[in-house]
Parts: C-alpha cells; sequence; structure tokens
C-alpha cells in the first residue's frame, strides 16, 4: 500500500508547525511505501498532492478545543471535521472543506485519516509549545508503528 503523509501547517507560527514537526519525526523512520512531505500554504493543492496514493494521512494543529497537545484521528468517511476542530486558516481554503470538495469531485483516496493536534499558542514567532511537540512526537511514532513492522500504538 502507498502511504502518502501530510505534515500541514507554518513551522514559524507557533503550535501551527505540529504537522511539519511529525513530518521532521517521521522523515528518518518512514517505512518502505511510504512518503512524507509537508504543505504550509494552500491545502487545495493537496488533491493533487494525494493523487495516486490509495492512503493519506494528514497532520495539523487544531484550535483548543480541551487541552494543548490533546490528539484528535479523524476519519473523514466516518467522522465530521468539526469547524471548531480545524476552522478556516492561515491556510486559506481549509482542510474540511478541500476533503468535501475532493469527495464531491471524486478525487479522495480510498482511506484518509487526519490526525489533529490542539494547540495554544500560533503566533508569528513562537516556538512550538513542549505539550504539543511531545504530542508530534506521540504522532510520528504511531504512524512508524502503524505502517511498519514495528506493533501499533
Amino acid at each position: 500500500t502507498r502511504v502518502l503523509v501530510v505534515g500541514l501547517g507554518n513551522p514559524d507560527r507557533g503550535d501551527d508547525g505540529a504537522g511539519a514537526l511529525v513530518a521532521r519525526r517521521l522523515g528518518s523512520r518512514a517505512p518502505a511505501g511510504m512518503t512524507v512531505t509537508t504543505r504550509a500554504g494552500d491545502m487545495l493543492a493537496l488533491i493533487e498532492d494525494w493523487t495516486g496514493f490509495e492512503t493519506v494521512v494528514l497532520v495539523d494543529a487544531a484550535a483548543a478545543a480541551g487541552a494543548p497537545g490533546r490528539i484528535c484521528r479523524i476519519d473523514p468517511s466516518t467522522d465530521d471535521l468539526a469547524a471548531q476542530l480545524l476552522p478556516l486558516s492561515s491556510h486559506g481554503l481549509g482542510l474540511a472543506e478541500t476533503i468535501a470538495l475532493a469527495r464531491a469531485l471524486g478525487a479522495l483516496p480510498a482511506h484518509v485519516v487526519v490526525y489533529a493536534i490542539e494547540g495554544a499558542e500560533f503566533a508569528a514567532g513562537a516556538p512550538l509549545t513542549p505539550a504539543v511537540a511531545a504530542a508530534a512526537e506521540e504522532v510520528a511514532a504511531c504512524l512508524a508503528a502503524e505502517f511498519g513492522a514495528a506493533p501499533a500504538c
């Protein structure tokens, strides 16, 4: 199975860089058949990015609805990408809208999973908060295990 993991967000805006950190951490331990990339801009470009992949994992920061660092694993085929978790943001067209558009166009891969890591600090130039950095490490380890030979978490 060809798997694409996309770390979303702007690493120069504090916790918005959670997805990019997951991609960096996963890059060195990505199992065979997995492609890892980042996207900091237009979410609409994801439709081109995932062409030809059977499974796509999207990792993004989310507005805090619980506690910073909380990880939400969302399956867009059965779960709603709640506006409070993944609102319109600096990305322009949001992730939820991009997935809905791809579904309507018949361009959504067979399996899509979204990992949303709740953040607290999104100011320009801010570092990732410790809770979000720890959550990003956990997501990277889980993805390496889920799609590799190690036991899944």
